[in-house]
């Protein structure tokens, strides 16, 4: 009933590149939105930064992930790749850490692009 008075959350893309609808990325896991709501972006430059504000709640070991818990309460799961898990982290620059506290705009991490595509991964 109240649903009115909610406040927009507003979130900064993680990347520069297209922004497409999750229903276009070619894994199951997140066209079907098995890990939630959200967007995708196909990456024209491998700068990662914060969509908000927030902390840093978790760092992926393999480095091609990390969660983001923004202050207005949203947790984001910035996920580069697919199947990059894989890369076990080659290509990959973290340059946050967990508990971490970030602004929207805030570099999070730096991803070389051509080592993605060269082991044979989409960078969507």
């Amino acid at each position: 009933m109240l649903g009115f008075l909610q406040k927009k959350k507003v979130l900064l893309s993680p990347m520069n590149g297209e922004i497409v609808p999750l229903s276009q990325v070619p894994d199951e896991v997140f066209s079907t939105k098995m890990m939630g709501d959200g967007f995708a972006v196909i990456p024209t430059d491998g700068r990662v930064v914060a969509p908000a504000d927030g902390s840093i709640m978790k760092v992926f070991r393999t480095k091609h992930a990390l969660i983001l818990q923004s202050n207005s309460g949203l947790d984001l799961i910035i996920h580069i790749g697919l199947d990059t898990v894989q890369m076990n982290g080659e290509g990959f620059h973290i340059l946050v850490s967990e508990g971490q506290t970030v602004k929207a705009g805030d570099p999070l991490m730096e991803v070389d692009l051509a080592a993605v595509k060269a082991a044979g991964k989409e960078t969507i």
